[in-house]
């Protein structure tokens, strides 16, 4: 079996770095400099507990690679470039191969699923950050992340067996969870926040705004019939498995748009978090406007006409109002 890792930046490289560490042949499919750079020297994992340095192949596209019939394809890309990369899978033959959604929000199995019949979807509680170019840092101690893996839209199979007990064997505690989305719903109401830790930049300066932009969702579950599982930070589970840790001389970077908007990355994923509410409010008429506010306001970082850490209560009180 051969993991293919689309996307080896902050949770692919960590999930690269533990399953490579632990003897499994490993291939990633990056960009840039992160290409070069793992192509060159490998990838250098940095933990609370030390880390691993990892040397695996990697390729530019898919179709570089070459498809096996044992390949497992880890979908570890923002949202706005999933339909990219499953459009590149199709061409490049694949057919059967397991699919895993490890990636923020709810969309990305649904159009997997148009493509390919193997679907899984995995809730990812993984605090990591792309760094460098060939450096990661994973903040989870005693293990670097937890996982709940189901098949996509629910169930569980022998693929969701065998995979769970690998990402156990590689170090990431992970749990079969027959009704994965349940999870990953969950999983979104944390992520709601995202956008607002990269523009305020301090916690206790818009945590009133996260429990908005939250109130608005669970009320837009409930009227779309949705049900979740709480999956944030009251999830025992992490105490148990995954504390947040501190590795010397690294101070974390952020959430993923945070990382996003640093990097210059050139595109975040509110739409398809904060937009995944206004949407399902939007087709059942629950009013959800924070949330379609602060896809907006995500717009603007993106655009440069907010700036990263600066933006103010003043600001997304300007859209409610424009709105």
């Amino acid at each position: 079996m051969r993991f293919i890792i689309s996307g080896v930046g902050a949770i692919g490289g960590t999930v690269a770095a533990c399953l490579a560490g632990n003897g499994r042949e490993v291939a990633g499919i990056a960009r840039g400099r992160q290409l070069d750079a793992i192509r060159e020297g490998g990838l250098t994992l940095k933990t609370p507990d030390g880390g691993s340095h990892v040397r695996f192949d990697c390729a530019a596209d898919i179709a570089s690679l070459g498809l096996r019939p044992d390949d497992v394809i880890l979908l570890c890309v923002k949202s706005q470039d999933t339909q990219d990369v499953l459009e590149r899978l199709a061409a490049a033959g694949a057919t059967r191969q397991p699919v895993l959604c490890l990636q923020n929000g709810v969309a990305n199995e649904r159009v997997a699923l148009r493509y390919f019949e193997n679907v899984y979807g995995v809730s990812v509680m993984m605090p990591c950050d792309f760094a460098a170019p060939g450096l990661v840092h994973a903040f989870g101690t005693p293990h670097p992340g937890i996982f709940d893996i189901g098949r996509y839209p629910s169930g569980r199979d022998g693929t969701t067996e065998e995979i769970a007990g690998i990402f156990n064997e590689a170090g990431i505690v992970s749990f079969v969870h027959e009704q994965v989305m349940a999870s990953k719903y969950g999983k979104l109401l944390v992520n709601l926040h995202n956008v607002l830790e990269a523009g305020f930049g301090r916690e206790d300066a818009y945590r009133s705004w996260a429990e908005k932009a939250r109130e608005e969702a669970a009320a837009a579950y409930r009227a779309a019939g949705i049900e979740w599982q709480d999956v944030g930070f009251n999830d025992p589970r992490r105490e148990q498995y995954m504390k947040m840790g501190t590795i010397p001389g690294v101070r974390r970077m952020g959430s993923s748009s945070t990382q996003s908007l640093m990097r210059g990355a050139g595109s975040i994923e509110t739409d398809y978090l904060n937009g995944e509410i206004a949407l399902l409010g939007r087709l059942h008429g629950v009013p959800v406007p924070v949330n379609a506010a602060l896809c907006r306001i995500g717009r603007k970082l993106l655009a440069g006409s907010l700036d990263l850490g600066k933006v103010k209560d003043a600001d997304i009180k300007a859209e409610l109002a424009a709105a």
